[in-house]
């Protein structure tokens, strides 16, 4: 088979996409964009009728939607929702490939991919890492892992979601990045939200407050790139050089957001987290260090 012939069996090779929230529905119109015919299945069987009128073919059951195609998408709330509408249809997955896009552990996605297994279907771990409207564009970009011959066979196809970041072979790396990803995302979000709040207090409204806000989280992938040409090589090594920024300097920071956060009736949940871990590497003697030192209680319980 020739390269041309290649690319038009790719381009008309038949997906399976379960799960018909944003997401799903995003991914499925990217799909159907690039000429893939498209089976659909939701719990909620309404949420396809956009779609369908778009050109998906919805699916009576999931062993249906399954056995409409050799690469099988799912979108869900968790992997727990995988088992409960698979469950019954384990006899389709023989031969097939499921790449779960679902958020969870990385010890339920080895779970999930041991279970692939047992019923001879290959198992690919996915995180989608921007959110729905941005699918298929050139902005979007989702993290794989499990078997590599698995996720180059399916290459083609999973581009037109994103660009893939394939991590390696062990299925749990793709949902720990995804993990990791969004422990800074819903800290950000966190934060911004209690800065809001606390300039709030002074009668900035939301609308002032927020630009400033936001420029400045735009502002620290920089900052930080500054103090260090490879940022975390240093952290690699065991070094916490403190010439630019101490322990002991960014931990008196923190006392004073506790301490005007508490001083305006706010919840101190996170400025009390963030201090606690200053509090802890002064403790043990790291005051002089970088920032970074907080890492090791970070660590503690691992």
């Amino acid at each position: 088979m020739n390269e041309q012939q290649n690319r038009t069996t790719r381009k008309n090779s038949a997906v399976t996409v379960i799960g018909l929230g944003p997401m799903g529905q995003a991914m499925t119109r990217a799909l159907l964009t690039a000429g893939h015919p498209v089976t659909v299945w939701n719990r909620t069987a309404g949420r396809a009728d956009g779609l369908v009128a778009d050109g998906a073919t919805l699916a009576a059951t999931p062993g249906e939607a399954v056995e409409a195609s050799d690469l099988v998408i799912l979108s869900l709330t968790d992997y727990q929702a995988m088992y409960d509408i698979l469950d019954g249809a384990t006899a389709s997955l023989a031969g097939r490939t499921l790449v779960n896009l679902s958020s969870d552990t990385p010890v339920r996605s080895r779970e999930a991919a041991t279970w692939a297994a047992a019923h001879d279907a290959d198992f690919l771990t996915g995180g989608v890492m921007v959110p729905a409207p941005m699918v298929g564009t050139e902005a979007a970009h989702v993290y794989y892992s499990g078997r590599g011959e698995v996720m180059e066979s399916h290459l083609a196809t999973l581009t037109l979601l994103g660009t893939p970041k394939y991590l390696g072979e062990d299925p749990g790396l793709a949902q720990m990045m995804y993990q990791a990803q969004l422990a800074v995302f819903l800290t950000t979000l966190s934060a911004l939200m209690h800065a809001t709040a606390m300039l709030g207090t002074a009668g900035m409204k939301a609308g002032e407050a927020l630009p400033e806000l936001l420029s400045s989280a735009d502002a620290i992938g920089d900052i930080l790139r500054a103090g260090e040409k490879n940022p975390g090589t240093a952290l690699d090594a065991g070094e916490h050089p403190g010439d630019l920024s101490t322990v002991t300097m960014m931990g008196a920071t923190s006392d004073h957001i506790v301490d005007t956060s508490r001083s305006l009736g706010l919840d101190l949940a996170l400025p009390l987290a963030v201090q606690a871990h200053y509090r802890h590497a002064i403790n043990e003697g790291h005051g002089s260090d970088n920032w970074t030192r907080i890492i090791d209680s970070i660590r503690a319980a691992h």
